[in-house]
């Protein structure tokens, strides 16, 4: 991690230090960090909004710009899309600097006018995520390795609703006590997908709590090839011999992905 990025994560820590204003959730030296953040705008009227702030920081950053997703009970889906947009705007105009706790202070003072403008985009579910601009084009795909699920059916509605409002398709894949999800689409929707699995509480521990996922790994990750099949939906589906898992890669065009990856979970 550069110097420069270590230096804005101390300063941020030190800023958002009041309980649950401040989290890392991830720290990789080849997929860069992943923080949450909590704080409050003013919206209409001078009611507060409370808004979290989920900011990946990639290797490369602050060359590039930062991921960034929007998280708030009071806000519609398509509200929370044009929260993001604006950020990332902004965030164009602060490329090669620390920019975080500028952008937190940008929608926090411009909050209010940016949801004085007419809605874009479809729905008026409350937003808990948003889906991404583009800044890779094309469709990817990722292949997930889950080590268990106790709380079934909860778990598996998540993972479905999930990728219906990310836009993702693909499947839900059990056989035995394999689990995997292999997910097609965006790659930032395939990025803020990881980023729901790794820091919802989707699961329960041993003793029934809930808690969050922990031991998911990615197998696997590309964009999808000439031969790779396009996935129109996304499905559940459960698998009673590995030659019927095996023959759906393949019908997929991910033969190779099943002997390099999935072959391995199975010795």
């Amino acid at each position: 991690m550069a110097e420069s990025v270590q230096e804005e994560l101390s300063v941020l820590a030190a800023i958002f230090c009041r309980p649950h204003e401040w989290e890392v959730l991830s720290r990789s030296e080849t997929d860069g960090t992943v923080f949450r953040i909590h704080t409050k705008a003013e919206g209409f009227m001078d009611a507060d909004i409370p808004l979290e702030l989920v900011f990946h920081l990639p290797v490369n950053y602050p060359s590039c710009l930062p991921g960034i997703s929007i998280n708030s009970e009071q806000l519609t889906r398509a509200q929370c899309v044009t929260v993001k947009e604006k950020l990332l705007e902004q965030a164009e105009s602060l490329l090669l600097e620390p920019m975080v706790h500028e952008l937190v202070l940008w929608i926090q003072q411009n909050l209010r006018h940016i949801l004085s403008q007419p809605e874009t985009g479809s729905g008026s579910e409350k937003c808990t995520f948003s889906t991404s601009t583009t800044m890779d084009d094309g469709l990817w795909i990722t292949l997930l390795h889950l080590d268990h699920m106790r709380a079934k059916t909860k778990y598996v509605k998540t993972v479905e609703k999930w990728a219906s409002d990310l836009r993702l398709t693909g499947r839900l894949m059990f056989m035995g006590k394999i689990i995997l999800i292999l997910l097609q689409g965006d790659r930032n929707n395939l990025k803020e997908y990881l980023i729901l699995q790794k820091t919802s509480k989707v699961d329960v521990d041993s003793s029934g709590k809930k808690c969050k996922e922990k031991m998911i790994s990615v197998l696997f990750e590309t964009k999808v090839q000439t031969e790779h099949k396009r996935f129109l939906a996304f499905e559940v589906k459960e698998y009673s011999a590995l030659d019927e898992l095996q023959k759906e890669f393949e019908t997929a065009g991910l033969k190779k992905l099943f002997s390099e990856f999935v072959l391995a979970l199975v010795k």
